[in-house]
């Protein structure tokens, strides 16, 4: 509870300033909060995010609307827009050290941690020797670019580079690469994807866990609402309103994959920022 209670003590001064300050006109009018829009926008993991982001709005008591762009933004071009104050002034994304020296993260890992849960998938020819055999034996396909590339290889894995998302499907279909780590938030929905799946299966007995985050963003200028966006996370990690809505959407998941019946394999980070809060319980996933 030390963030918290750190978070709530500053907010509360904070709120005193703002009240003072910015609030009369904040509440005058509606501020609008603008997010890139997604390729998938409908997906439940774009939803909850924005679901996430409205939740802790309100906790602060400042009229708001938030509106994706018109048209979809991609990653690379929206940290650009949000660098310069243009078109949008939030986004969400995985952490690291640059990133957080760039902008203001509001360190409330929105999917509890979630993105660095990894369940395998596999060619059904691979199930008996990941049995009997240490996993790092065996080679691991990623994104050649893709930040769980160096934190697979930091802890001994031989990593497969593949130049795409598709590639890397590709290459375990033609039994180049052994295992494919994908977080539990994204692999149920890939298996229902024909065209990806293919022959591929779920390895029914590991999960793969490292420390990683993904925050919202806001521009480094961007200091009111980045303070408000803090008030209302403490706000609702506090009251538990945080834990339901992250309980109603993947807790069911988690539990399709039996993702506590797994065997653990914890795995260190090497890119996660020093003010990452690993010490608050409140704010991780965990299956103790």
């Amino acid at each position: 509870m030390s963030y918290l209670i750190s978070q709530l003590s500053f907010l509360s001064k904070l709120s005193c300033l703002l009240i003072s300050l910015y609030l009369p006109s904040l509440n005058a009018a509606v501020w609008s909060i603008t997010y890139p829009k997604q390729p998938l926008e409908e997906s439940i993991h774009v939803k909850y995010p924005i679901e996430l982001l409205e939740l802790a709005l309100a906790k602060t008591g400042v009229r708001f609307e938030v509106q994706p762009t018109d048209d979809v933004i991609l990653q690379g071009k929206a940290f650009n827009l949000l660098s310069n104050n243009r078109s949008i002034n939030i986004l969400w994304s995985m952490t690291n050290q640059q990133r957080e020296a760039d902008f203001l993260p509001i360190r409330v890992p929105i999917f509890k941690g979630l993105i660095g849960w990894r369940v395998l998938l596999i060619n059904p020819s691979m199930l008996p020797k990941l049995e009997s055999s240490n996993l790092r034996d065996h080679a691991a396909v990623q994104g050649m670019d893709w930040p769980d590339t160096k934190v697979l290889q930091s802890n001994g894995f031989n990593v497969v580079n593949a130049t795409s998302y598709d590639e890397a499907f590709t290459i375990m279909h033609r039994n180049q690469a052994d295992i494919f780590p994908r977080s539990v938030i994204e692999v149920l929905a890939e298996m229902a994807d024909d065209n990806l799946r293919r022959e591929l299966i779920l390895e029914p007995n590991f999960v793969l866990q490292y420390p990683s985050a993904i925050y919202f963003f806001v521009n480094k200028r961007n200091k009111i609402l980045a303070k408000l966006l803090e008030q209302g996370f403490a706000a609702a990690v506090a009251d538990g309103t945080f834990d339901a809505l992250f309980n109603e959407v993947y807790l069911p998941l988690l539990k399709e994959l039996k993702v506590s019946q797994r065997q653990v394999v914890q795995l260190s980070n090497p890119l996660l920022p020093l003010e990452t809060p690993l010490d608050d319980e409140h704010l991780w996933y965990s299956i103790n």
